[in-house]
């Protein structure tokens, strides 16, 4: 056998490719400062791959696709299912008269509305409990942090290997990411724990104050997450009933009023000014409530706010009150104990 024809040998599943690696934002896992900027850099990331990125890699069978890529794409039918709905609703108005065509139209809106606060107050609701709880206990349950992942390389010496996922410190309860939590030099190690310990009355300058903290941080991270899914379906069903009050149909007149930049101020003061007035009329159940109209609107409300306390009240206290339940030696030491 003439040895020159023999070709090289390829890794089995590898083909042959040259391609420049990428630069990725972050090198190692990494702590983000929770802030605005910060969210919505995260929302845009998710939202953009969800339509793009996830579902081709997806649809090509490609085996770096995963877990966290399959919920992040849940944004896709939500919105596409929403918008069908709104659509579906409204697709039917030129078949109407005149005057029911208005009426339907005006529903229409509404619903389309009451979609869009519905998702909004369902998920700003969230820093309701989430704000105070971190005032008060020092942990912030929504805290976010860049992770580096891994994936199988789809060639030999593949560059690309490696991709970044936003996820939050405290996603899961048995498993939290404290190691992120620690400060990087000896005499800051324990600082953020030390600022929580103080926050729940556990004192200053504890000689393990990570050992002390931690399970009370993964009993107020339990708390919270479900004050928040109670919580945020109140506010989430408060946002409907706002979206459905008569006012909002002098903010869909103004919209077709006015050009250019005119025109998006006057539709934001006008969004402005009937978000106000529907606010008071669900509250007051409208121009003359009668029956359970006068009260519906206040219960929403109320419900809502209460749930919220509620949540907040019972996360907080009960972390503070483990807190100062140390376990205690049930042994007297003073006593003699004879072992047989």
């Amino acid at each position: 056998m003439n040895v020159n024809t023999v070709k090289p040998q390829i890794q089995q599943g590898f083909t042959s490719k040259t391609e420049e690696p990428k630069k990725l934002k972050y090198n190692k896992d990494t702590l983000l400062e929770n802030n605005l900027k910060t969210r919505a850099t995260i929302a845009c990331d998710k939202f953009v791959k969800a339509f793009t990125t996830y579902p081709a890699k997806g649809l090509k069978g490609d085996k770096n696709a995963n877990f966290y890529e399959f919920l992040t794409m849940g944004t896709v039918p939500y919105l596409m299912g929403s918008a069908a709905l709104m659509a579906v609703f409204n697709a039917a108005n030129k078949y109407f008269t005149p005057f029911a065509k208005s009426k339907a139209g005006s529903l229409g809106k509404k619903m389309a509305l009451g979609v869009a606060m519905y998702g909004v107050a369902k998920e700003a609701s969230k820093a309701l409990i989430n704000k105070p709880v971190k005032a008060l206990t020092g942990v912030d349950t929504e805290m976010p942090y860049a992770k580096v992942v891994e994936g199988f390389p789809k060639y030999e010496g593949d560059p690309n290997t490696k991709s970044i996922e936003y996820h939050k410190v405290f996603e899961s309860v048995e498993f939290p990411r404290y190691d992120l939590l620690y400060g990087k030099t000896n005499e800051n190690r324990n600082a953020y724990y030390d600022k929580v310990a103080k926050k729940l009355g556990l004192g200053e300058n504890l000689k393990s104050s990570d050992k002390e903290v931690k399970p009370r941080i993964k009993d107020i991270i339990i708390r919270s997450n479900t004050a928040k899914s109670i919580s945020s379906y109140m506010w989430a069903a408060a946002g409907v009933g706002l979206a459905v009050q008569k006012p909002w149909d002098n903010f869909f007149a103004s919209m077709k009023k006015g050009h250019g930049f005119e025109k998006v101020k006057n539709v934001a003061r006008s969004f402005g000014n009937n978000f106000v007035k529907a606010a008071k009329d669900l509250w007051t159940g409208g121009a003359n409530p009668t029956g359970i109209q006068k009260y519906a609107g206040k219960a929403l409300i109320g419900a809502a706010v209460l749930s919220t306390v509620i949540g907040v009240a019972n996360t907080v206290i009960n972390a503070r009150k483990s807190a100062n339940l140390e376990d205690k030696n049930v042994f007297d030491e003073n006593r003699k104990v004879v072992v047989d």
